[in-house]
């Protein structure tokens, strides 16, 4: 069996108060364009998932969340084919400033029972089932 690199991506279920969750759609030119996923990305060197998300939620959303606003909550593992993904999300329901499409094509706030309607990568769809059961 051969190796695969370890990659370790952060990512967060925001959800308003309406119960819906944020899911960002991937832009053109990048690796799975067009699918759905919820916002994160890639844990740095010395980097914990959580300052990790606390940088990522800025970058890519112009939104400013605290270590107290993420919950851990489940976990995806998944082998692409050039490495191996781990993929914490937390659940965050407060964030201060608004949220904006600053790096993807699209931005949508979603019914978890919806979130099966909109095509997501690999690693992300089994993570639907959990939001839809225990959120």
């Amino acid at each position: 069996m051969s190796e695969k690199p370890l990659l370790l991506v952060a990512a967060a279920a925001l959800i308003d108060v309406d119960g819906r969750v944020l899911i960002c759609q991937r832009p053109e030119g990048k690796q799975l364009a067009g699918l759905w996923e919820f916002p994160g990305g890639k844990v740095e060197t010395g980097e914990t998932p959580e300052a990790c998300l606390i940088r990522e939620l800025d970058e890519e959303l112009g939104i400013q969340v605290t270590n107290a606003c993420l919950a851990p909550f489940v976990f995806a593992s998944h082998g692409y084919e050039s490495f191996h993904l781990l993929m914490p999300l937390y659940l965050c329901r407060r964030w201060s400033g608004f949220v904006t499409a600053k790096e993807h094509k699209a931005l949508a706030w979603v019914k978890p029972n919806d979130l099966r309607n909109y095509p997501m990568p690999p690693a992300d769809a089994p993570l639907v089932a959990w939001l839809r059961d225990l959120v």
